[in-house]
């Protein structure tokens, strides 16, 4: 089941999200959160997890918010797909 996927960003120093099944990382320049739509990589200096339900999906990010980027998840292939693709 798809969690809903929601980001509010305010003054970019708050990140509230809804739709995250899993904390990949974190320290306070990086988190990574894995979500339906893909990871999520936030980039920033003194980043902090306030809320964590992942019962419900919602995580909150506090700190100085310099990027937000989804990394899609790739199939792994393996090697002669690779070279015969």
């Amino acid at each position: 089941m798809v969690l809903p996927h929601k980001l509010t960003l305010n003054e970019r120093s708050k990140l509230v999200m809804t739709g995250v099944t899993e904390v990949v990382s974190f320290d306070e320049t990086a988190v990574v959160l894995r979500t339906g739509l893909g990871d999520l990589v936030i980039q920033g200096s003194s980043l902090q997890l306030k809320n964590l339900s992942l019962d419900g999906g919602q995580v909150s990010v506090e700190g100085s918010i310099s990027s937000l980027v989804y990394e899609e998840q790739r199939k792994a292939v393996g090697w002669m797909h690779r070279l015969f693709g």
